[in-house]
C-alpha cells in the first residue's frame, strides 16, 4: 500500500508499518560537532518572560505584514532558551491537511535564528540546518518550538530545538540543529535591500552590529 512519505532533510531510517523513526542522524548524535565554549547571553539580552517582537515586519517567519507567513511568536524562557509558537493554517499545507515539511524547517530556522539574535544581540545568518521529522503536523495545530544555544566557536553559534504538538509538553513532532554565523552590517548592505535595512536598524539599534 502506498503511504505518504515522512519528509526529512537528513538521512533517517523508517520501519515498515506503522511509520516511525528508528534512528537519528549522525549529526544529532555528535552535537555540537566541534569543541565549543559555553554560550553567554549578552548583558542586555531580554529577561525571562519577555515577549519578542518581529525582527522585521516583512519577514516570512515572524513578520506581521506577510499575509500567508508563519507569524511565529517567541518568548524568552530560562537563560539560553527561547520558546516560539507556530500555528499551522491551510496556507502552510504540503500534503492535504498536513504542514509542508519545508515550511516546518523554515519555522525552526526562524525560531533558532531568533534565539541567537536576541540572546547574543548580534545579527547572524544560517550556515547549516538539519531537521528530523518525527510525526506529521496537522493543519490547525500549534507547534511549540523550544530552542537553546548549545555552544560558540568564534563566529559560529550552534543551536538546537525541538517542536511539540499543541503544548510545551505535547508529542514530539520535529527536532532540528543549526549552525549560525555572526556577521556585520556590511553583509546585509552588500547582499540585501539597503532601503529596507533602515527598519531593521531601527528595531535593533542596541545590538552589537559589528562585533
Amino acid at each position: 500500500m502506498w503511504r505518504w512519505p515522512l519528509y526529512a532533510t537528513t538521512a533517517t531510517f523508517l520501519s515498515p508499518t506503522p511509520i516511525s523513526v528508528v534512528a537519528v542522524s549522525t549529526t544529532a548524535q555528535n552535537w555540537p560537532p566541534v569543541e565549543v565554549e559555553a554560550p553567554t547571553p549578552h548583558p542586555d539580552a531580554p529577561s525571562p518572560g519577555t515577549v519578542l517582537g518581529a525582527h522585521y515586519s516583512h519577514c516570512f517567519g515572524c513578520g506581521d505584514q506577510v499575509e500567508s507567513g508563519l507569524r511565529i511568536r517567541s518568548t524568552v524562557d530560562d537563560e539560553g532558551v527561547v520558546v516560539s509558537t507556530f500555528t499551522v493554517t491551510k496556507d502552510h499545507q504540503g500534503a492535504p491537511g498536513l504542514a509542508h515539511g519545508g515550511l516546518l524547517t523554515c519555522a525552526f530556522d526562524e525560531a533558532m535564528g531568533s534565539t541567537v539574535g536576541n540572546l547574543l544581540r548580534k545579527p547572524a545568518v544560517t550556515g547549516r540546518l538539519e531537521t528530523d521529522f518525527r510525526q506529521p503536523v496537522p493543519v490547525g495545530s500549534t507547534l511549540y518550538i523550544v530552542a537553546k544555544l548549545d555552544g560558540v566557536a568564534g563566529r559560529k553559534v550552534y543551536v538546537s530545538a525541538e517542536g511539540r504538538l499543541d503544548a510545551p509538553d505535547g508529542p514530539l513532532a520535529v527536532e532540528a540543529r543549526a549552525l549560525f554565523v555572526t556577521v556585520g552590517v556590511e553583509h546585509f548592505v552588500k547582499h540585501g535591500d539597503v532601503e529596507q535595512l533602515k527598519e531593521l536598524g531601527e528595531r535593533h539599534s542596541d545590538w552589537d552590529i559589528n562585533p
